[in-house]
């Protein structure tokens, strides 16, 4: 994945919490999370929580900064000011992601589109609960806010043996903002909170994330940015296929088998098989057309 080199980024979108004191941690369990913890705790939010009670409430009730709280982005813009510097800096490709997915929506729902922005955790108090830095990726719909700890996209590597990449990431962000686009729509209301199973509203809504995802990608390289140029210059189909590695690896299943008890439960699915992650992902990639993600108007799922 490549950026145009003459590329103008905007950090406006992005809250750069990082490094700044504040925030009373997160709002789950207690003590250290071990592996498994852990992998509970991604299950919950992992590119999720778009349903008004999805992994924002499942924290426990996470306002983007408490009163007389800040986020620094001083350092942010200095350091990512050119399409150059995205594609030398996994910060600055974040930056540029965002941009671009958040253009890509304003283009295909025009006023109907409210742009939101990334809060880069730190520790910090969200409208649905606590979130520290190590936290997995989620959306809150309370506070309308995408909250994504970069490091998360190490553990894809390390903890879930993805393959990883910029388009890994950007895939990540992509489902994030997806979740905003359904709470905008309304699509959040024809899920009851906490419903779990094979066919269930939680997993329809994430299967049409990550369609919403590959729709975006399809068309990221000629969405123009402000100065009417692609802020995207190539997406390869090893981009792709790092990105359906990445999705096969965050399915119930194999989160459950490979990272769990090893045992896999359909009951308590709440995102999706590996293998549904990578159809909707690729139905969107391949159609490049919103309206074929609609995962509640089917129970042929995958």
């Amino acid at each position: 994945m490549r950026y145009r080199e003459d590329a103008s980024l905007d950090t406006s979108g992005v809250r750069d919490r990082r490094g700044v004191p504040g925030g009373r941690g997160l709002a789950v369990g207690g003590g250290g999370l071990g592996l498994v913890g852990v992998v509970v705790l991604v299950l919950v939010q992992l590119l999720g929580g778009g349903d008004g009670g999805g992994a924002g409430a499942a924290l426990g009730g996470l306002s983007g900064l408490d009163q007389g709280e800040t986020a620094d982005n001083t350092q942010l813009a200095q350091e990512c000011r050119t399409g150059a510097d995205a594609n030398a800096s996994r910060d600055c490709a974040v930056v540029a992601d965002i941009e671009s997915i958040q253009d890509y929506w304003t283009g295909v729902l025009g006023s109907a589109y409210a742009p939101t922005e990334t809060v880069f955790p730190g520790s910090v108090q969200t409208a649905c609960g606590g979130a520290t830095s190590g936290s997995g990726p989620f959306y809150c719909p309370a506070d309308r806010l995408v909250y994504i700890d970069l490091t998360f996209f190490e553990d894809l590597r390390t903890r879930f043996g993805a393959e990883g990449g910029a388009f890994v990431d950007a895939y990540v962000i992509a489902h994030e903002y997806a979740h905003h686009v359904q709470d905008l729509l309304g699509t959040n209301q024809q899920v009851r909170p906490g419903e779990t199973g094979p066919l269930s509203g939680t997993v329809r809504l994430e299967l049409q994330a990550d369609c919403y995802a590959g729709a975006w990608a399809r068309h990221a390289e000629t969405v123009p940015d402000d100065s009417g140029a692609p802020l995207i210059a190539e997406i390869t189909q090893d981009d792709v296929d790092r990105a359906l590695d990445a999705a096969g690896r965050i399915g119930d299943d194999f989160i459950q088998r490979e990272l769990g008890g090893g045992t896999v439960d359909q009951d308590a699915f709440s995102h999706g098989t590996s293998e549904q992650r990578q159809r909707w992902f690729l139905t969107g990639y391949e159609t490049g057309d919103p309206a074929r993600c609609d995962t509640f108007a089917t129970d042929d799922l995958g």
